[in-house]
């Protein structure tokens, strides 16, 4: 028998295989019709040197090259358009042919190129960047550094002696049309001193102050003036600025009228009114330049008489301290037949009390406000409390824009509320461990918030353990609220925020931010809540506004 009949050659095997091969190709390339590129992304985060971006988007293999698009107005205009062959672009003077903007915020987007135009990619928003800030002597202006009419520049000397400052509008970004027909001269005073106000300026009104060695620019800084300061002399008002006794914030309540308005002096140390509150009130600080606010302290709290029917009680830019968390308050009326329309807390800070808001009998508080306030070292009867069920209450509750550290308990009631508000809120060391957030304890019918409660742009961090044990286990919902409906919306919390299983916030995110507190903010204890870490995801968003990353 011939062995080798069936034996098939070396070549024919090639050319089959060959022809195989090309077969399946052909089949792919007809299966697998071509499609768009993908949509250019970012190898890192858009960033600026001086006043020059950097794009580094990831090279595309089949992209032959890419166009750029920048905007300063979300893209309603385009400012350039560059056609470039490179993933890596600086966009600077060279490329663009104008100087960009410094200290200006810019949007860019990307579309990546094929050979063909009908396969370009889908444009690609990479986000936005600000250029950095001009090289300057001039110091960022804080808060209380601008008033209604004034503003208050600060710089460090250093190269040639300044000379002048001149004023530009806002939008006047490249500073070609100065609002003065004249520089304002600096004087020798004002030169040793690294200090001058700008006065004569409107109320509500947005300027650049740019500063002057001759004709050398040393920089420039945006104020907005704010809205006018009450009229001292206006019917209602009580101007107390002179006087800076004690007493002299309890005698001008003693003898306000109703819905008058207590001006008060920033750095002066007030007492709380000795005589319990029967009428409308406002007390705040007038405007001036400097950090420290004016002081309301006590040993006790502020009463409300029986009867008395009140529209609002508002404290405005003023420190409310107690001698201690053991057994102040601000008020805690034990009375018949009280309402009060509402009770507001704008651009305070308060704390060293037992609690803010204790309320008994038949005390009723409709509207109940913390808002731009930082509160801190608050004990155990916490941010409000409602000590009697069904006749007294506190109907609405709204926290904004606030910072809430160092908190023994969060809020406590025996009746119910109609609507409870947290918007924008930081929250660290925030309730005891062991303790609780809400304690809604008035049983069957007085023990929910009947339209909800919303918790939204907000953050929290662990439990206040005083004791220093590692111990941050607590109680969200302590009590109550079976029926209450809760939306949350842009909420996070660091990795040892520790509710207690089964008592936990409805939909509130557990250690969605991966960091521990002291990971998240530069300096908790001492109410430094700057973000330490640049990178989280909500710097640009959620928390109390006045830490939170300006783009």
């Amino acid at each position: 028998m011939n062995k080798n009949k069936f034996n098939i050659p070396i070549s024919l095997v090639i050319l089959l295989l060959g022809i195989v091969a090309f077969s399946a190709c052909k089949e792919d390339e007809e299966m697998f019709e071509r499609t768009r590129l993908f949509r250019p992304v970012l190898n890192e985060a858009l960033y600026s040197e001086a006043n020059t971006i950097i794009v580094n988007m990831g090279n595309l293999k089949e992209a032959v090259s890419y166009t750029l698009e920048v905007s300063r107005d979300t893209f309603k205009t385009v400012e350039y358009v560059i056609e470039t062959d490179t993933s890596y672009v600086e966009i600077d003077e060279e490329l663009v042919g104008e100087e960009l903007f410094w200290n200006a915020l810019y949007q860019v987007r990307a579309t990546a190129h094929a050979d063909m135009d009908e396969y370009d990619s889908k444009v690609s928003d990479l986000g936005n960047v600000r250029t950095q800030r001009f090289p300057t002597i001039l110091n960022i202006p804080e808060s209380y550094d601008v008033i209604d009419v004034a503003a208050r520049v600060s710089w460090t000397s250093a190269g040639a002696p300044v000379t002048s400052i001149q004023l530009y509008g806002p939008e006047d970004l490249r500073l070609q049309n100065p609002l003065l027909d004249e520089p304002r001269p600096i004087t020798e005073e004002e030169r040793e001193n690294e200090e001058l106000i700008v006065e004569g300026l409107e109320p509500s009104t947005s300027y650049q102050i740019a500063m002057y060695s001759e004709d050398q620019l040393r920089g420039w800084v945006n104020y907005t003036t704010l809205e006018p300061d009450i009229d001292p002399n206006a019917a209602g008002v009580i101007d107390i600025r002179n006087n800076e006794s004690p007493s002299a914030v309890s005698d001008a309540v003693a003898a306000a009228p109703d819905g008058a308005i207590i001006l008060v002096k920033r750095g002066v140390t007030y007492d709380f009114p000795n005589d319990n509150l029967n009428k409308s009130i406002t007390i705040r600080a007038a405007y001036g330049f400097g950090e420290q606010k004016a002081k309301l302290f006590t040993t006790g709290n502020w009463d409300i008489d029986d009867g008395s029917d009140i529209d609002h009680i508002r404290f405005i830019d003023l420190e409310l301290r107690g001698e201690d968390y053991g057994g102040d308050y601000v008020f805690n009326p034990n009375r018949e037949n009280v309402h009060v329309g509402e009770l507001s807390f704008d651009k305070c800070e308060i704390g060293t009390f037992r609690g803010i808001l204790r309320v008994r009998t038949s005390t009723v508080v409709d509207n109940y406000i913390i808002k731009n306030s930082v509160v801190d070292s608050i004990g155990g009867y916490g941010l409000f409390t409602v000590d009697t069920e069904a006749t007294a209450q506190i109907k609405n509750i709204r926290f904004e824009n606030s910072t809430f550290n160092k908190i023994q308990w969060g809020v406590t009631s025996r009746s119910q509320s109609e609507s409870f508000v947290i918007e924008s809120c930081t929250f660290a060391n925030f309730v005891r461990p062991g303790g609780g957030f809400f304690r809604y304890r008035g049983g069957d019918g007085n023990n929910n918030v009947t339209n909800g409660i919303v918790i939204h742009n907000s953050i929290f961090g662990h439990a206040w353990d005083e004791s220093e044990s590692g111990s941050y286990g607590y109680y969200p919902v302590y009590d109550g609220l079976e029926n209450t409906n809760f939306d949350i919306v842009n909420v996070y919390s660091t990795n040892d925020y520790t509710p207690n299983s089964g008592y936990e916030i409805p939909g509130l995110p557990i250690g969605n931010y991966t960091g521990a507190q002291e990971d998240l903010w530069v300096d908790p204890a001492n109410n430094d809540f700057n973000f330490s870490d640049r990178n989280f995801a909500g710097r640009f968003d959620t928390g109390d506004p006045r830490w939170r990353i300006v783009l």
